[in-house]
Formats: structure tokens, sequence, C-alpha cells
């Protein structure tokens, strides 16, 4: 009887098959992530490219006993499919379904959470040292992709586990497709790209004869002793080994022929393994294998065309931001911009366009992007380090240390500020006012809407300092076009006037609290609306105006630990302000979590939309 994804509920019933029809089944597992990404969207060409790879791993290992961990989680919708989760995936990304990333808490086959990339070598090395310490016999492995080994963590991981050696049972799997969200950059993939071409001994050799070709024959034969050395320096494992891995590979990731044998052999090995692996992503999937980039995070789409669905409206955020920073970028040659392997994602492709030469892809390495801004910054550049809020997190301590501390003009740019919808918990901005708020002299904005966005990053180019502009992930209000001003620093203004409840609101929150206001005013409530645009410094004239009102609310789309509410009320309570009657409330995000899911509804569900805001103030003040 053929082999049918329906009767594969888990890997141990996987086992069960006849290696000669494995084939069948990753047809059938590839066929079935197709089907689902059209229709709920998600990471589609990483989890093409590793379907023989899964199957592979979950054939040859005891999982859930050996430690199957997935670097970054956006390639592991197979893996799901093979651990019983299978009539879930058409919940996946959506409120109460599936997670697009590995999760602890949905299986017991997914050993380690994540979402943000490069931690898989390290939390892989901690549970192969535990299971030494335990006495145990558990691989530990981590699939990590090439654009993921670019960053500083997973040398650093790679650097401590090469010195145990015999002592533990670690399996690292480089998945080298030569993508990672973008095209990769930097060493480490022209690394991998050469030793796999085989391109550059022809080139050493063609370049040794150029040279030397005219010099005498024992000067020629010196070269080419010297170029066989190099040779050898460049073999695929050399890297790796000089780490203290034993390297196997490279081998054709989506050929059970070479990935079972060797995953066999290795099985019975013990010390840090690195086994190199190249795959194709996109994998079985025309229009994927054509725009990998397209195809890393898609929207629905048509299954049998590959049209993605669009979502129809206004510009976002992101758009808005692109075309105002090429603007700026034509009048000023001092603006830089740099983004950490996202130049899609955070609307850099145009300015990459209009001037290569002013733009600069770190890959996946945020603090070396901040640390990089410095230097350029240091002498006398403008740069623009274009992170979302969620990844600038790691970059934390340069910006405290190498920018702020030395007050040099960089300019961060916080795109999906707030809640990102179907990603998560893993890439909403819900704690970049409070960490960034932390820091002295560091100015840090939100825009209300799109004519405030551009007003921002004029003012942060025009300003001279350290300066943080945060905006949400979406589309933006379609308001008339308004050309951009100068910002007077640390100045909010007034859009509605009112004489019971002042909002004092800042970013995403401003128009909802104007909607709120509105739909109040009908039912007799006066309601007063502040955009403060500064969350730092903090319009102090305007928080001494709003506090006479008996009622005061902060409104902000970050954690409430540390945000902007918590600023005014330690301005409010230094100035003496709170002594006097006034009562206050702060609204924003709850000191948890907060799971995938559509952003407005999870607005609508926190009580963060207009109607949400309307029905708070109304329990308030009767």
């Amino acid at each position: 009887m053929a082999v049918h994804l329906k009767q594969i509920n888990d890997p141990p019933t996987l086992r069960k098959l006849a290696e000669e029809e494995l084939p069948l089944l990753a047809e059938q597992v590839r066929s079935f992530t197709i089907d689902t990404v059209a229709k709920t969207g998600g990471h589609l060409g990483a989890s093409l490219g590793v379907v023989e790879l899964t199957i592979a791993l979950h054939y040859v290992f005891d999982t859930p006993e050996d430690r199957l961990i997935w670097d970054v989680g956006h390639q592991s919708y197979p893996h799901k499919i093979l651990t019983g989760r299978r009539e879930l995936m058409h919940t996946l990304r959506q409120r109460h379904g599936l997670s697009g990333f590995t999760k602890r808490s949905e299986s017991v086959y997914d050993p380690f959470g994540a979402g943000h990339s490069s931690t898989s070598i390290s939390a892989a090395l901690g549970m192969a040292i535990a299971n030494h310490q335990l006495g145990n016999h558990r691989k530990a492995i981590a699939v990590i992709g090439d654009g993921a080994m670019s960053a500083g963590m997973a040398f650093e991981a790679l650097n401590n586990a090469g010195r145990y050696k015999e002592d533990i049972n670690l399996l690292v799997i480089l998945n080298d497709n030569e993508m990672s969200i973008s095209p990769n950059v930097g060493a480490m993939s022209a690394y991998l790209s050469r030793i796999l071409s085989g391109r550059v001994y022809a080139r050493l050799k063609d370049g040794t004869g150029k040279v030397l070709g005219k010099i005498s024959t024992p000067l020629l034969g010196a070269a080419r002793r010297a170029e066989e050395h190099v040779k050898g320096m460049l073999t695929p494992g050399t890297l790796f080994e000089e780490l203290g891995f034993e390297y196997f590979g490279p081998i054709n990731g989506h050929d059970f022929n070479q990935l079972l044998p060797m995953l066999r052999n290795i099985k019975a090995l013990k010390g840090p393994i690195l086994l190199h692996v190249v795959t194709q992503k996109g994998k079985g999937f025309a229009p994927a294998e054509a725009n990998p980039c397209t195809y890393h995070g898609v929207s629905p789409f048509n299954r049998q065309t590959g049209v993605i669905s669009k979502e129809g409206g206004n510009p976002s955020y992101t758009s808005i931001f692109s075309k105002t920073l090429v603007e700026l970028a034509r009048k000023n040659p001092k603006i830089m911009a740099i983004t950490a392997a996202m130049p899609e994602g955070t609307g850099l492709l145009e300015f990459q366009e209009c001037f290569p030469d002013r733009f600069f892809d770190v890959g996946i390495a945020e603090q070396h992007a901040v640390t990089f801004a410095a230097g350029l910054a240091s002498e006398g550049y403008v740069p623009i380090v274009a992170i979302y809020a969620t990844f600038l997190q790691r970059g934390y301590d340069q910006i405290v240390h190498d920018v702020v501390l030395q007050r040099l003009p960089v300019v961060f740019v916080l795109d999906r500020a707030g809640l990102v919808g179907a990603d998560g918990p893993t890439h909403a901005g819900t704690f970049d006012i409070s960490f960034l708020r932390a820091v002295p002299d560091l100015v840090l904005m939100a825009p209300a809407d799109e004519n405030e966005l551009r007003s921002m990053l004029i003012t942060a180019v025009a300003m001279g300092k350290p300066v943080a502009i945060r905006y949400p992930r979406g589309a933006a209000l379609g308001l008339a076009h308004q050309p951009g001003q100068l910002l007077p620093l640390g100045v909010g203004r007034t859009l509605r006037n009112g004489d019971q409840v002042a909002l004092a609101a800042v970013g995403s929150m401003v128009h909802p609290a104007l909607e709120a206001a509105q739909l109040l005013e009908k039912e007799g409530i006066s309601v007063k609306v502040c955009d403060f645009r500064f969350i730092k410094p903090l319009d102090e004239q305007l928080l001494r105006q709003v506090a006479r009102l008996p009622f005061l609310a902060t409104l902000e789309e970050n954690t409430l630990c540390g945000g902007f509410g918590a600023a005014v009320l330690e301005f409010l309570a230094r100035d003496g302000l709170l002594d006097k009657g006034l009562r206050v409330r702060c609204w924003g995000l709850p000191d948890r979590f907060i799971p995938q899911g559509n952003q407005n509804a999870l607005r609508a569900e926190l009580q963060l939309d207009a109607e949400g805001i309307a029905e708070r103030i109304r329990q308030w003040v009767r």
C-alpha cells in the first residue's frame, strides 16, 4: 500500500516506512505545506527547502528523545506536519492557533522556542552538556541556515562547543541555501559559495599565471606550491575544523540516498560535529524558487498561479519612511542607511537602488550594525539604522555604550513597533519604549500618522544627536500629504479640547483616542486629546496643562512597565501634581507576552481601539 501523509501522525510511525517510500512522502509534505501557506500566509520558502532534511532527521534520530532545534523556527512547517500537528496547520499564525515558529508549550517535539535567529547552536550546546552531566546518550541537533550563521552569537557558540571534543553529543547542520531572508551578504556567505563553486581555484591559478608567467621557472614553481597550500585552506571543513568540529559534507539536502547514510554514520559518533547540507529555498514550488525573497514570508496566495493576495488601502508606514529617506538623501550626501539582513522588510530597497554606495546590509548582526553606525557617525556621517523594534533588543548594549554615551548622531528607525499580528510575541515590538527611555540623552519619538513620520525623520536627521523613531506595522492613515517640517524638540500638540478627561497619547494610539473622544462627545463626556509626539524628552508644559483636568489617561502600544505612562507618572509625582487630587490611569499593553492574532482584533481585545478606550472612560468617570 502506498504511503499517505494522513497515516503519519508522529515520528515513530514515520520510522516504520521503507526508505523507498520517503520520496513520495516528501512530495506529499511539500504539497501540503504549499496548500496550507496559500491559505494562511507564512514562511514558505524556508520550509519547502528542508522537507527531505526534516523527514531524514526524524527517520534516523529518536526524536523527541534526541533534541531537534530549528534555528529561527520559520522553516519548521514540515516538522510540525510530521509531529502530530498536521490537522491544526489550518490555524497557523492565527489567534489560538499554531505558532509560526517552534514553541515549547506547543509540542514535546519543540525542545526550544525560537523566532529570532542564531540561537540554535547555543541552545543545543547547553542541552548536550546537560545530557552529558545526566549520563544519557541523547543527541542535540541544531539546524541553522547560513544566513543565521552570519551572526556573532553563532560563532560564539561554535567557538565554545569546539573545546568539548568527545564529551558531548552535538550535531550542527548547516543548511546552506545561499539565502536567509534577503540574499546573504558578508564573508561567511561568500566563503560557502566559493567552496561550492570551485571557481576560486581557477581564479587563483589564472591570477598566478598572469602575474608570474614571465618570471623565472623557480619562482613560478614556488607560486604553484603556494597555490596548492591556499587551495587546501579553502576546503569546506577548514574553518569549522579549526573551531574543533568534525566536518562532513557538503551533501545534497534533497537526496535521501545521501542524507540517510550520512546521518546514520554521524549518529554513532561523539563530539561536536558539523554537517554541511546544500538545499534550495522554495524547492518544489516554481514561484518560490524563482523569487525566494518574495516567498520568504508571504501573504495568502493562489495555489495554482502563485499570485499573492494584495491588501488594498493606504501606503504602509514602511513605504512612507522609504520615500522620505530617499528624498532626504538626495539633498544630504552624508546620509547612510544600514540594515541587518532586512532591506525589503525595513523599506530600504529604493535607497539601495538610488545610493548603492551609501547602503549597507551587515547581515544578521544587529550589534555590529549599531556600532558600525557609531563609527560612521564619528566621522561626520548621518547613519540611519533601520531595524525592527523586536530585533533592536539585540543591540541594546551598543546603543547605550557605543552611540548614546558618546553622543553620536545615529538615527534608529524602529519598524514594527507595537503589536505585529501573526508573527506573535517573538516579533512584537512591545518593549522598545521602556528600554530606550532608560537611556540618558536619547530622543525618542512616535508619529501619530504618516505626515508626522516625515517630519520626525527630517527632525532626526537635522538634530545632530542620538534619536529613535518608532512606528507600527501596516498601513498608515491615508491623510492628505503634507510636507515634512522640523519639529521643536520635546513639544507635543493638542488635537482636541475638552474639560473632563485628558488623553495623553503617543504613536498609534493617538487616532484611536480621537475616535473615542468623538464617540463620548455624543454621550456628554468632554475629552481633551493630546499627541505628545516625544516620549523623551516629555513636553512638561503640556503635561501641566492636561493635569488641570480631573481625569488623565495615558495611551501607548508598549508594555506599561517603564513605558510612556510610567514616564508621565514619574513627572507628575516629581512635580507634585499627584498631590492635588488628579486621577490618573495608564493604558497600554499588559505585563505579559501578547499572543499572535490579527492586529486590530488584539487591540480590541486589549481595549486599545476606539470603542475599548471609550468604554474604559465611561466606567471610570461615571
